[in-house]
Order: structure tokens, then C-alpha cells, then sequence
């Protein structure tokens, strides 16, 4: 039986590592071995409860899926989300602990025992438990301003004896540079665990890229395991924002007729936009991601998005003059769907204090709700009826919303019988603190079918379309290509022996300092 573990770093954000954390998870698992995900320290905004109530990174509960386990607190102890350029919420294992300002996150030498301790900890229960833990780096691993409190790249690896393996993204240039410079950058004991390099997201000529190969092998002693194919389709719970600039996802095989145009306002802070996931899979629908007034208005279906900093960019929707063109919507009776955040802007007034210093702000009225933010975040995964559809989802906020009219949209029994549970509508909008419910897929194509109405659209939703059906399928996709496109008798050498001895240690360049006047 295969045992041990293997971290993936990469060169930058968005190279890959979590899509191919996951699908060595997914490979591994379907040779019998049970895998557990782990990334030490992540930075988003995109988040999950898990079973067990924490919340965690989406990236690694997407992980645990790929695993075929429940996620939990453990695969993710510390997770950072943003609430500006300088501030992040710290969450650990699972729980709301304070806001660490950046400076001060990186330079408190007690906190950062603390958190490397707890870090270590959930790495090593989660070895006592499965056969192979896979860890996803963070960022890059060379970010030598930083390394001396590193606890997710060579600071874990180092930490627990890990091989580390570097992916770099080829379809954005410059990868053989990015490999080589971030072995080089690292000091002699860091080179010592990284074992191999992966080349992502490649189309082209593999005739012409292999001398490129052979010679960064030469130049490193260290193998290029593997040239990963593009994918054009993967879609699965991208973790940056940067997944969210312009078209987002890739939509099925369009229907005939002209697709349903989704618009998702593209907030500073926005948090879960993996709540569009499914309308971007649907065939016959577009979704982009915009801060335009004219996408607003001419899009058949408008979401308003979760966020980390309600307040702040309920300010900035205001400064774009989106207040205006999302209030003609809802006076023409044109669909619009605001999730968390996005629905606590669409009400009377947010009473804050938590998330920022305000007071009383009044919201853009277009729902009868106030939202007073408390001290404590709730963290639940609801089960209801949207009319006479079952519908599940996960609640992640500080914002406690009180509904003083419309139509209660999600209750506990179908048909809008039993005790309201979550949501406000008035006429063509809608509103919920539940993330995921596109996921249910009965009652996303009934939406949908509303909306197309609303539009004047001729939209009919395909009934085969399966959320969690499709995202299996990435996941078995994923391993495939692992299999395909990878040495994986060389990973598995890794995963069960460590590190690869006897590794050379490169020297970076270094340039003396001019001379002084």
C-alpha cells in the first residue's frame, strides 16, 4: 500500500496547483489508497463549510471531493481572507479568530509559532489517518521576502521532510525562467526537497518544447515529471479572483437559439463567486463578470455577488452608478440574484461595526430587509424548499438579516409550507444568504426558466445537466490526465521515499551594489 506525502508548489498563483492537487488526489483514490488534501495556510475569499462546521478553503473542499472524503477543519487550519489590501479575517481550524493586519501577521513571532504549531498539528493527524496526504503549496514558494514565516511552501516541507514537486504555468510564457529561478532563489536545505518540476496548461508542438526540457534537467538535476495538456473546460472552484476577469467558466454545448447572458458584478471584495459555477455549466448559458452599467442593464439574469467588506463595496457599487442601473432593472421587472453579501446590499439598511467602522448604511432598497453584523459568523449547511424544489447550500456571514416583507423564499416544507428558513423576493428579485442553491439542479433550471420568461428569452434548460454529475467527471478528467501525462511511478517514489538525495544546489546571480557617491 502506498504511504507518505508530497507537496505542490508552484511558480505563481494560478498555476495549477490546485487543479492538479486534486487530481492526483482523484488517482490516487481510485487505486485504492486513501488521500487526504491539505493546504497548510490558503488566501481567499472563496470558502465552504465543511460536515464537521468549519470553514475552509473552497479549493480544498473541491479537493476532498476529488478524494472521494468529507472534508474537514484539518485540511485547511488556516485560511486568510482579505478584506482589503492590508487586513485579513484569520480563521483557524475552521473558526473566526480576529482580523491580522499584514505587517503585523508576518512579524508576530508568537503568532507565528502558534499557527505553525497548529499547522503541524493537523498535518500530522491527518497522516495518523490516511495513507498519503497531498499538500498544496501557496503562491510560490520563492517569495523571499516572506520565507523566514513560511508555514504552507518549503517552511512545511522542511518542517515534516516533504519532496516537493513545482508546477509552472507554460501558457502564460516565461516557464522555463520561472522553474529554474525559483529553484535558484532558494537557499541549499529548500532545494534539497524539490524533487521535479510539471509543465501546465501546454498546446502546441512537444517536438519543439523538448529541449527546452532536457536542458532544464540538465541545468537542475532535477526531472521534468510530466507536460500537462490545456484545459479548456475545467472549471472547478477556482480559488483567485483572477479566474473572475471577463468570461468566466465554459458553457456547454449551446442549445439553439441565442444564450441566456448572465452578468455577475465583479465587487472588489467578492467572495464564492464559485456560486455562478453552475449557471456556467449550463448549456445555452454565458456568464461574465463585469462592472459595466450597459452589462447590467442588457443581461437577462444579474447576480450580485458574495463579499468580504459588504459596506465598502456596497460603496463602490455606488461609485460606479451600478445603484442606479440595478434599481432600473428592478423597476422594469428584470431578474436580478443577490447572494450573502450581495443580497445584505440590496436591503433597506446594514447596521455594521464589525466589518468596518460604519454604523448605519442605507442599502439600495430594492428589498425589504435590514442586516444588523454580529460578532460571531455563522456557519451552517441548510436544507429547504424554494417552491416545491429541495434545495441545500452552506451560510457563511457575520450578517444577520431581518426580513420585513416580500415573499419568503426558502422555507422548510415545499410549496412555501412549514417555517420560513432564508430569502426575501419582490418581483423579479431575489435574495438569499445561502451559497450553493444554483447547485440543486432542479431548481436551477426552474430558475432559469423563470428568468428566460422574465427576459422574453427562448431558453429551455437541458434536463441532463448534472452539477455534481459534471464535476465527478472533472475529477475522473483530472486523473486521467494524471495518469496520462505524468511519471507516476517517480510520484509514487516520492510520495513513499521523500525527498530525492544527493540533489545539486544552484547559486542565483548576484549583482554587487553600485557605488556609493
Amino acid at each position: 500500500m502506498t504511504t507518505g506525502a508530497l507537496l505542490v508548489a508552484g511558480t505563481t498563483s494560478d498555476a495549477g496547483k490546485s487543479v492538479l492537487t486534486a487530481g492526483i488526489c482523484r488517482w490516487l483514490a481510485r487505486q485504492g489508497v486513501r488521500v487526504a488534501p491539505f493546504k497548510a495556510q490558503n488566501m481567499s475569499n472563496n470558502s465552504m463549510v465543511a460536515p464537521d462546521g468549519a470553514e475552509i478553503g473552497r479549493a480544498q473542499a473541491m479537493q476532498a471531493a476529488a478524494a472521494g472524503v468529507p472534508a474537514e477543519a484539518a485540511m485547511n487550519p488556516v485560511l486568510l481572507k482579505p478584506g482589503s489590501d492590508l487586513t485579513s479575517q484569520l480563521v483557524v481550524l475552521g473558526q473566526a479568530v480576529g482580523t491580522a493586519a499584514a505587517t503585523d501577521y508576518w512579524t508576530d513571532d508568537a503568532r507565528r509559532s502558534w499557527l505553525l504549531a497548529t499547522v503541524l498539528g493537523a498535518y500530522d493527524d491527518l497522516r495518523s489517518r490516511f495513507d498519503v496526504v497531498v499538500c498544496e503549496g501557496a503562491g510560490s514558494p520563492t517569495e523571499i521576502n516572506l520565507r523566514r514565516h513560511d508555514i504552507v511552501n518549503l517552511g512545511l516541507a522542511r518542517a515534516r521532510g516533504l519532496p516537493v514537486i513545482v508546477v509552472g504555468d507554460i501558457d502564460r510564457g516565461g516557464v522555463f525562467a520561472a522553474l529554474y529561478g525559483t529553484l535558484a532563489l532558494l537557499d541549499g536545505d529548500d532545494q534539497a526537497h524539490v524533487s521535479g518540476f510539471v509543465i501546465n496548461k501546454f498546446r502546441g508542438s512537444r517536438d519543439l518544447l523538448a529541449p527546452g526540457l532536457h536542458q532544464l534537467t540538465d541545468l537542475t538535476a532535477r526531472p521534468v515529471l510530466g507536460v500537462l495538456p490545456y484545459l479548456a473546460r475545467t472549471w472547478l472552484d477556482a480559488e483567485d479572483a483572477v479566474a473572475t476577469d471577463g468570461g468566466y467558466g465554459e458553457p456547454g454545448q449551446l442549445v439553439a437559439g441565442q444564450p441566456l447572458r448572465v452578468a455577475v458584478i465583479r465587487l472588489p471584495h467578492v467572495s464564492n463567486f464559485t456560486d455562478v459555477d453552475a449557471l456556467a455549466l449550463e448549456p445555452g448559458v454565458t456568464v461574465r463578470f463585469t462592472a459595466s452599467q450597459a452589462d447590467v442593464a442588457t443581461a437577462d439574469l444579474v447576480v450580485v455577488p458574495g463579499t468580504k467588506t459588504t459596506v465598502s463595496d456596497l460603496g463602490w457599487l455606488r461609485e460606479h452608478g451600478l445603484d442606479a442601473a440595478l434599481a432600473e432593472r428592478a423597476t422594469a421587472g428584470r431578474p436580478i440574484l443577490a447572494i450573502c453579501g450581495g443580497y445584505q446590499m440590496l436591503g433597506t439598511a446594514i447596521h455594521d461595526g464589525v466589518e468596518s467602522p460604519a454604523d448605519v448604511v442605507a442599502g439600495l432598497g430594492l428589498l425589504p430587509v435590514v442586516t444588523r453584523f454580529a460578532a460571531a459568523k455563522t456557519l451552517a449547511r441548510p436544507v429547504g424548499y424554494a417552491g416545491e424544489h429541495p434545495v441545500t447550500g452552506y451560510e457563511i456571514h457575520q450578517g444577520l438579516v431581518d426580513v420585513r416583507g416580500g415573499e419568503v423564499w426558502l422555507t422548510s416544507e415545499s410549496h412555501g409550507r412549514g417555517a420560513a428558513l432564508d430569502g426575501c423576493a419582490v418581483g423579479a428579485v431575489r435574495g438569499t444568504l445561502w451559497h450553493g442553491i444554483l447547485e440543486n439542479d432542479a431548481f436551477r433550471r426552474a430558475y432559469l426558466r423563470d428568468v428566460a420568461g422574465l427576459a422574453g428569452a427562448t431558453f429551455s434548460p437541458a434536463p441532463g445537466t448534472c452539477f455534481e454529475a459534471a464535476r465527478q467527471a472533472q475529477f475522473d478528467a483530472l486523473a486521467d490526465v494524471v495518469g496520462s501525462y505524468l511519471d507516476t511511478a517517480a510520484l509514487l517514489e516520492l510520495v513513499e521515499h521523500g525527498p530525492t538525495p544527493g540533489l545539486p544546489t544552484l547559486t542565483a546571480g548576484r549583482l554587487d551594489p553600485p557605488e556609493r557617491a
